[in-house]
């Protein structure tokens, strides 16, 4: 369960500020957090958790823009973004910056069942400074001690050239379900042809390892995370399901509701894999709603220096920045296979 325990912090400082007579920046900031707290987890209870079946995984994917580079978020952010990660199992997060501190906080609101890792910068234009990372509840999953960064042999390259930003993976093990997911954040840029034919091929090069590793380790590989999916069923999309990967639609994750960006897909469907629910969450009915923004232009504009000449239009970009411009998404997996085991042995 997420720690809450900081709110009594932000109750300090402001009582400690009004009794030294100085300005307080944030009046309220406790109940404002708590208030908005209780009603994300009335939501996610509503689409996720409240419907989750006994001895499931809910495996998470969010890419959470530019975590965290640039001006900081906002320290009620960080407790969202907690909230929502704490109602999947584990998750990958795409995005993660060079400097790791942000990670460490929005662990530690985790709680101490929680632990990541990450792996490094993929340096150069297309790599854009990002890593990947891997959060999971130790309660619910174990960590198998493989970990590693994909890596295409000579015959596989495209263009000559590794993927832009390496796919990152790492097993585990839930129950009697041994899985491994290989974290994607597939190249961007570019509306032409051939720059869609670069994105397949990408997501085409990954699909055929994870398939491969698959048949061979006789175990589920699951490949999650931005791969830049204009529309559901285009030629990018198709890579996947081309190389044998089951892709369940999960619908537009922009928050423009226009492109399938997100996805998630994995090997042996109906063999070992029996997909229970899926979805997208959207935060916005929750948090920074649109209702909230006269709320939040005097702290934006306290951060950022300056008044914003059209705050109206302003606040929509300025919550993604607090949140994402992606919906994070998710699957429900059943992993107690103990049944079929002992029908093995019955007549």
């Amino acid at each position: 369960m997420a720690f809450y325990h900081t709110l009594k912090d932000y109750l300090r400082a402001e009582e400690a500020a009004r009794a030294a007579g100085r300005d307080i920046d944030y009046p309220g900031k406790a109940d404002w957090i708590a208030s908005r707290l209780l009603e994300l987890r009335t939501h996610l209870r509503d689409k996720i958790t409240g419907r989750r079946r006994a001895k499931s995984l809910i495996i998470g994917s969010w890419n959470i823009r530019a975590f965290d580079d640039g001006r900081p978020r906002m320290d009620e952010s960080y407790h969202y973004i907690a909230e929502i990660i704490d109602s999947f199992d584990i998750c990958a997060v795409q995005e993660v910056k060079q400097d790791l501190k942000p990670l460490e906080r929005l662990v530690r609101l985790l709680g101490p069942n929680w632990d990541y890792f990450v792996n490094d910068v993929t340096e150069g234009g297309p790599g854009n400074n990002e890593r990947m990372a891997f959060l999971y509840d130790r309660n619910r999953v174990r960590f198998k001690n493989l970990i590693g960064e994909l890596v295409l042999p000579q015959e596989a390259l495209i263009e000559g050239r590794q993927i832009a930003r390496s796919p990152f993976f790492a097993s585990f093990q839930a129950g009697w379900f041994r899985f491994t997911l290989c974290s994607a954040h597939i190249l961007y840029g570019g509306s032409s042809a051939a720059d869609h034919a670069l994105r397949a091929a990408e997501i085409r090069a990954i699909s055929k390892v994870l398939a491969r590793r698959s048949e061979q380790t006789d175990e589920v590989h699951v490949l999650l995370g931005d791969m830049n999916i204009e529309a559901a069923g285009d030629p990018i999309m198709q890579a996947m399901t081309d190389e044998g990967l089951h892709v369940p639609l999960f619908g537009a994750t922009n928050l423009g509701g226009t492109k399938h960006y997100d996805q998630i897909a994995f090997t042996k469907e109906d063999v070992k894999t029996r997909l229970l629910a899926k979805g997208s969450f959207d935060w916005r009915g929750a948090v920074f709603r649109e209702e909230d923004a006269a709320h939040y232009q005097p702290h934006a504009e306290a951060m950022r220096g300056a008044p914003y000449a059209d705050w109206d239009r302003s606040y929509k970009g300025w919550t993604t920045y607090e949140m994402s411009d992606h919906l994070p998404i998710w699957i429900e997996l059943e992993v107690d296979y103990s049944d079929d085991y002992l029908r093995r042995f019955t007549g």
